[in-house]
């Protein structure tokens, strides 16, 4: 079940921007409309003359600080905060702030302004003309983002007697949430309160403090529901500093709600990537060694971390392994976190080669991943907590009825005549874990309230907790109460990787332990609730914290000041991965040579499903979505205008009728190793590996193998 569910269907769930303060202004951004470059004047005069606009502020000296970059030891979705200085880095970058009565006023005035630049060259591709290439482990030397060696892969390769060796393209994507970046903001007294959808509540709260030169304890920021984050909202985003400095300056609470097209140029996106792949394999498709080379695009202001190599390097039992990872910095926004960022598209490559491998040695594609599985991590020679991929890949082939596959190319037909094709991949995804703090609450009336560290963002992390709850205690999941996304209940820290339910359940089941010996009661079974309440005499209230598996009590202190503290997924003694495996089918119409996915059979191994209605919605989401990057889903880059289809009308994404059967199935093995509640992270792994399928599947339709996504009708043809 889902807990929250009638209120969104009733429309009772409050997002960022449905709040609607007494004396509310409106906000609105101009701007620039130059790649790179020196901002010569800005003429707001035309701006100020609109019926209604309260102010028009072009820049913040001296009120607003950086926000620091937040895989840097910052807030910040990305270091540089527009309209602090007069050097534009992208086309895009806001160069002005219009308030004003109407949130048309403020539109009409935001696009009444003009102003002159002093234009650069830019540089927007990966192979453009002054792009800057950078080998991550020179460039940014943490252990954990080093280049991964193991043994000597390229000479195993040499002496391979089957060798794959393909350069596979993946291109930018934007996470286009069904909820607009944008919230309010509003000052009571000293203290600024910020409502805002986001994923990283208190990143938010203390990059503000930094941005404004205040105490964090005077800023609260409350995100109940995100209506879609995907990575975009993992951090503090620019438009929040000037709305608290106008909201202050004006004396009123500030709304300010991003267009569509301001969100492909105010937010992060996937950067554009390239893979090299290599393999050397025996005769029967034993996978001997290989190599994962990467260029991957970042800014010229943040270094945006590469981890491809991190699950493409424990996907099976080489004995040798090189991943390195070099990072291209062009003149855009900071790219960032957009689900499976890394992964998706590292598994559409790998697996790829995989599948040409198995066709080269002439052996089943299951059959020849079931060959190369492994329980020992290739990486760090440690066991894997748990691994069920074989069990994935076997369950999925009985379910989608691999067998009656052909496996030669084009041999395969529909009743219409279409092509028909079937695919398979596996995939995987780090288990992370954060610390986090829980607090319950007994009250006399039978209800547990359950305040956790956590964000919901429609994967359904209070229904997972509600129930979780409901089953230790023996009570109704409606008389959970799970409070998240709201600094005043808890720290809040970020909700992303996958690691939301595994950190937040094992804070609470924790809690629930200390909870039974207040209530005094018995370790398990059934609870009276209230009953033991009242015997208490008084509302019975725990507060407790949780660690990942080796880490120390430091991490809380970092997890309050608002910076991250995770561990994964190398654990002392294991190393934790979420596992899945995709069958897709795919039709390929003779003349028009459109693809469609009539059906998909997914089944993954997340340890124990805490909640089994949203992970299955979780895997469907997330199969569709890389169905979307397999077929639609592209941020069409031009060198003169920067990213151009910066709208839903002209960046495709799925839709109902582009979506068929897709089934769903978990092993369901709890992974005690990882933590007391035995689940792992499912939301991410969903993805992972699905636009490969696809490109296997079309491969197995038509022979023709396609090294670049998305796969559109004019390859095929």
């Amino acid at each position: 079940m889902r807990v929250d569910a009638y209120d969104k269907v009733a429309g009772k769930a409050l997002y960022g921007a449905d709040r609607v303060r007494p004396g509310m202004a409106f906000a609105a951004l101009a701007l620039a409309k130059v790649g790179r470059g020196r901002l010569s004047s800005v003429d707001t005069s035309a701006a100020l003359a609109v019926p209604g606009v309260l102010l028009v502020e072009t820049r913040f000296d001296g009120e607003l600080a950086g926000p620091g970059f937040v895989m840097a030891g910052g807030f910040g979705f990305q270091s540089l905060q527009p309209m602090t200085g007069d050097h534009i880095a992208y086309r895009g970058q806001p160069i002005a702030i219009v308030v004003a009565e109407t949130p048309v006023a403020a539109t009409e005035a935001a696009e009444a302004i003009t102003a002159e630049y002093e234009p650069e060259p830019f540089a927007l591709h990966l192979d453009s003309e002054g792009a800057t290439t950078l080998v991550q482990e020179e460039a940014i030397p943490l252990p954990f983002l080093a280049d991964i060696k193991v043994g000597d892969p390229d000479a195993v390769i040499a002496g391979s007697p089957v060798q794959i060796d393909n350069v596979y393209e993946h291109p930018p994507q934007h996470a286009v949430p069904m909820e607009l970046n944008g919230g309010v903001v509003e000052w009571q007294g000293d203290t600024l309160i910020v409502h805002e959808g986001t994923q990283n509540a208190n990143a938010v709260r203390y990059g503000l403090a930094q941005q404004l030169g205040i105490d964090a304890g005077n800023i609260e920021v409350r995100s109940p529901y995100l209506g879609g984050g995907f990575g975009q909202k993992n951090s503090l985003l620019l438009h929040l500093g000037p709305m608290a400095v106008l909201s202050r300056r004006l004396g009123r609470p500030v709304k300010l709600v991003l267009a569509r097209p301001q969100t492909f140029q105010n937010g992060s996106f996937r950067p554009a990537s390239k893979h090299r792949i290599r393999l050397g394999a025996d005769e029967s498709g034993r996978i001997l060694a290989a190599i994962h080379e990467v260029d991957q695009q970042t800014s010229r202001h943040d270094l945006f971390p590469a981890m491809h190599t991190e699950v493409t390097g424990r996907l099976y039992g080489f004995s040798a392994f090189r991943g390195r990872q070099r990072l291209v910095q062009t003149d855009v926004q900071t790219p960032g976190y957009m689900r499976a960022p890394f992964e998706s598209p590292s598994m559409f490559a790998f697996e790829q080669a995989v599948d040409e491998l198995a066709l080269a040695v002439g052996r089943d594609p299951v059959e020849l991943r079931l060959a190369n599985d492994t329980d020992t991590d290739p990486i760090t020679g440690l066991p894997f907590s748990s691994r069920h991929v074989g069990d994935c890949l076997r369950r999925g082939a009985e379910l989608f009825g691999w067998s009656g596959r052909n496996p030669e190319p084009r041999s395969m037909r529909a009743e219409d005549g279409s092509l028909v094709g079937w695919g398979v991949a596996i995939g995987n995804y780090p288990g992370n874990v954060a610390a986090a703090m829980a607090t319950l609450t007994a009250d006399a009336d039978g209800r547990v309230t359950v305040s956790v560290d956590g964000h919901e963002m429609g994967q359904g992390i209070r229904s997972s907790i509600a129930l979780h709850v409901a089953q230790d205690l023996g009570i109704p999941a409606t008389d959970v109460v799970v409070q998240v996304g709201d600094t005043t209940v808890g720290t809040q820290h970020l909700t992303a990787g996958s690691w939301g339910t595994a950190t937040a359940l094992p804070a609470v089941h924790s809690g629930l332990r200390e909870l039974r010996k207040l209530l005094n009661v018995a370790d398990t079974g059934d609870v009276d609730v209230a009953a033991a309440v009242a015997i208490a005499g008084h509302p019975v209230r725990v507060t407790v914290d949780s660690l990942g598996p080796g880490q120390s009590r430091d991490v809380l202190a970092q997890l309050r000041s608002g910076h991250l503290a995770i561990a994964g997924p190398v654990f002392p003694g294991f190393v934790t991965f979420s596992w899945i495996a995709h069958f897709v089918e795919v039709r390929v119409e003779l003349g028009t040579c459109r693809i469609r996915v009539p059906r998909v059979v997914s089944v993954a191994d997340c340890g124990r499903v805490a909640s089994p209605v949203t992970a299955t919605s979780q895997v469907r989401g997330g199969v569709i979505w890389g169905i979307g990057a397999a077929l639609r889903e592209e941020t069409l880059t031009d060198d003169r205008f920067g990213f151009l289809n910066t709208t839903l009308e002209e960046y495709p994404v799925m839709v109902n009728a582009d979506v068929h059967r897709i089934d769903v199935d978990f092993i369901d093995k709890p992974d005690y190793q990882f933590n007391p509640v035995g689940v792992k992270g499912l939301g991410e792994v969903s993805m992972v590996g699905a636009a490969a399928a696809v490109a296997n599947a079309v491969h197995h339709a038509t022979g023709r193998r396609h090294h670049r996504l998305p796969i559109r009708l004019e390859h095929v043809l």
